[in-house]
């Protein structure tokens, strides 16, 4: 086993999807404690069974859209006895979840206020709420990372030709949640700089998880590599982000997309 991070506890939302659930696995692989996070349900149920037996492993149930859940989810782990010292804003709504399996998207006339605040909330509002409970918790008390997660999409427009005749679309308030979360990167950065903490955002590409052949073909004509990325390769990039060597990185926006953001 590499030890890279055998000296990190590590704090991560939405820990039960495609990228979350990589993330678990392989930092696990390397050595850290990881405090995984996400709603009660299936992919909750599937993540605690597949490292029930890991005893750096430490699942606790957490809905990131809930304020008050996430004022109490430090105080809750490290009253059993954890420190986190890196913190993974991950956890985020796409519009494909918001619609539901086998509902219609919307345009974008037809978005209802209550779906674009749903998706601010989760996405931006969330990781805002983890910060805030961070600088009230952890920050000055040790040396700590924060990773937040945004999107190819954060900082570059969306193709939306290549939906055309798909069951979905980009949806804007992932796009513009996105883009908020490296803004928060950036104000954090320089407030907590003199802090013992590091900010940095992680943008990965467009990831493989099952996507019709349509849409692998459009989507791949428009990155460098040609193709999707598999989940090990934005992970590849997200251990560097939490280990040690990523030190002197701070306010940075890492794009993880096989050059799509590159043309």
């Amino acid at each position: 086993m590499n030890n890279q991070l055998s000296d990190k506890t590590i704090f991560i939302t939405g820990s039960g999807g495609v990228l979350g659930s990589t993330y678990v696995r392989r930092m696990l692989d390397q050595g850290a404690a990881v405090i995984a996070t996400d709603l009660p349900g299936h992919r909750a149920e599937a993540l605690q069974a597949e490292h029930a037996d890991n005893p750096n492993f430490h699942f606790y149930e957490l809905d990131v859209s809930v304020e008050d859940e996430v004022t109490q989810i430090f105080k809750r782990v490290q009253g059993d006895g954890l420190n986190p010292n890196v913190v993974l804003n991950n956890a985020a709504i796409t519009g494909e979840m918001l619609m539901g399996a086998g509902q219609p998207f919307p345009d974008f006339a037809d978005i209802k206020t209550d779906e674009w605040e749903r998706t601010m909330r989760t996405n931006l509002t969330a990781p805002f709420w983890i910060a805030r409970q961070m600088d009230r918790d952890i920050v000055g008390k040790y040396p700590c990372t924060l990773v937040n997660v945004a999107s190819m999409y954060a900082l570059n427009g969306a193709h939306h030709k290549i939906y055309d005749g798909l069951p979905f679309k980009n949806f804007s308030a992932y796009s513009v949640s996105k883009a908020g979360v490296h803004g928060l990167t950036l104000w954090l950065a320089g407030y907590w700089a003199d802090r013992g903490a590091t900010v940095n955002t992680i943008s990965p590409g467009a990831v493989f998880n099952g996507h019709d052949p349509v849409f692998q073909e459009r989507i791949g004509e428009l990155i460098m590599a040609g193709r999707m990325a598999q989940p090990d390769e934005i992970a590849d990039a997200m251990l560097f982000l939490c280990s040690s060597q990523a030190g002197y990185m701070t306010g940075q926006m890492i794009n993880v997309d096989g050059g799509f953001s590159g043309w």
